[in-house]
């Protein structure tokens, strides 16, 4: 083999190097994909949305008597197993990390409770464990009462809260009656009677009602 024919295949090797290096170079310019700004995986989200792309009303929260009143003592116990390695349920059960909580419904907070060593800011809390006081404890304790010994982050979702607070009523010889919600506005939203009487009852039979007959001239 002669020196030109090999200077042919360098040549032709060296093109082939040349062609592939511009293909490569450009491929990775137009399919790079860019680096975000923070490292990690982007995750969709799905939103509530209302006609025209605007995020849906949040739903109003009812009232605690509403909650009660629909509330089902057998998902409060079962939701209130995850107290028991704290808590004691049964008359005359002894106290653990927390106390007994057997009649705690409208009981004294922060006191008896068979001698259980409470915290200083239950203590200084005060008051007594109405339906809403619980209601608002067992929602966020160290948030309701900050210094409070309990280490339970609550229970966020209402009408579970609700459930644990109508068994917890169970717990006792005299349950406290559950809070009565209120009566529920007339249908239809009309307006009531003026005061002072009812209104004019219309005429049978669709008929115009009888124009006053006129007033007899006065005598002096």
């Amino acid at each position: 083999m002669n020196s030109f024919e090999l200077n042919k295949i360098l040549g032709a090797v060296l093109g082939t190097c040349l062609i592939l290096l511009a293909l490569n170079i450009g491929a990775s310019a137009l399919f790079t994909p860019v680096a975000p700004a923070k490292p990690g995986y982007a995750i969709a989200t799905a939103t509530k949305e209302g006609a025209g792309g605007h995020a849906a009303p949040a739903e109003p929260q009812k009232p605690l008597p509403v909650l009660l009143a629909s509330a089902n003592v057998d998902k409060g116990k079962n939701t209130a197993k995850q107290c028991q390695a704290c808590h004691t349920f049964e008359k005359g059960g002894p106290n653990r990390v927390g106390p007994n909580l057997w009649n705690v419904v409208d009981d004294e907070r922060g006191k008896d409770r068979g001698g259980f060593n409470f915290s200083q800011a239950m203590k200084a809390k005060g008051g007594k464990w109405t339906f809403d006081e619980l209601n608002k404890f067992l929602k966020s304790p160290r948030e309701y009462i900050p210094g409070t010994a309990m280490t339970f982050a609550g229970i966020t979702n209402d009408q579970q809260r609700a459930d644990v607070i109508a068994y917890l009523d169970t717990l006792s010889d005299s349950p406290v009656p559950l809070p009565k919600a209120e009566a529920a506005a007339p249908a239809g939203g009309g307006n009531a009677p003026a005061a002072g009487g009812a209104a004019p009852a219309a005429p049978a039979g669709g008929a115009k009602p009888a124009a006053p007959a006129p007033a007899a001239p006065a005598k002096h």
